[in-house]
């Protein structure tokens, strides 16, 4: 046990989770009123099929497989797709506390009609329409993507690297295809994936890296 401690220690950054639900859950129970409603005429011709739900849910595998699989192979990788999503997620809710938001563009859904009404049902129960601003879904689904194009695990791997882009792209629509999300949430998402880039695959982010690993070899010698 110790060992295993020892050589996966790097799973001190998931402790964020203990940040991040506690904060997602009290806004979505302190947040059910007098929220500024997100809704463009843009959304009015997206057309709503519960079919989306499949990659909708695909995301929790997704997001989830892809941190587990660098977790295990490359811990660069691992810390940079971490802080990548995490930040990200931080500001979210941080807008979203100082900023109350919401949609109404959620349809009636009949859960009798097939499987994936039903889901679609069982999410609207579970999930409610406010802190939608930005698309944590759309974001993190991004960031991901990006994090396999920028690994050199993947480097040439072109088969996962579309898959990727398709289950990134898919699960981005269906957040609007389901009427979860506005448009106006996944170019938030968007712009926010492209602002803290720079932060995670820049040269500070390198040479810091370095600067630690350098040192540590330095540590080893002398000791």
């Amino acid at each position: 046990m110790k060992q295993w401690l020892e050589r996966y220690k790097h799973a001190w950054i998931l402790l964020y989770a203990f940040l991040y639900i506690p904060w997602f859950s009290y806004l979505e129970r302190t947040v059910t009123r007098d929220y500024y409603v997100i809704h463009t005429r843009l959304d009015d011709f997206i057309p709503f099929h519960e079919f989306f739900i499949i990659p909708y849910l695909a995301w929790f595998f997704y997001v989830s497989g892809v941190i587990l699989y660098f977790f295990f192979k490359n811990k660069q990788d691992y810390y940079r797709l971490c802080i990548y999503l995490f930040t990200g997620m931080t500001l979210s809710l941080i807008v979203c506390t100082v900023f109350h938001n919401g949609t109404d563009l959620r349809p009636v859904v009949d859960p009798e009609k097939n499987i994936c009404a039903k889901l679609v049902a069982c999410l609207h129960a579970a999930d409610t329409s406010t802190n939608i601003f930005p698309s944590i879904h759309a974001y993190n689904s991004i960031v991901v993507h990006l994090s396999i194009i920028k690994s050199e695990a993947f480097k040439n791997r072109r088969f996962f690297r579309l898959l990727s882009l398709i289950m990134a792209v898919s699960i981005c629509v269906s957040t609007v295809c389901l009427k979860q999300h506005s448009i106006v949430d996944v170019m938030g998402a968007m712009l926010m994936a492209y602002a803290f880039y720079p932060m995670v695959y820049g040269n500070s982010f390198v040479i810091g890296q370095r600067m630690r690993e350098s040192r540590l070899f330095t540590r080893r010698r002398s000791a």
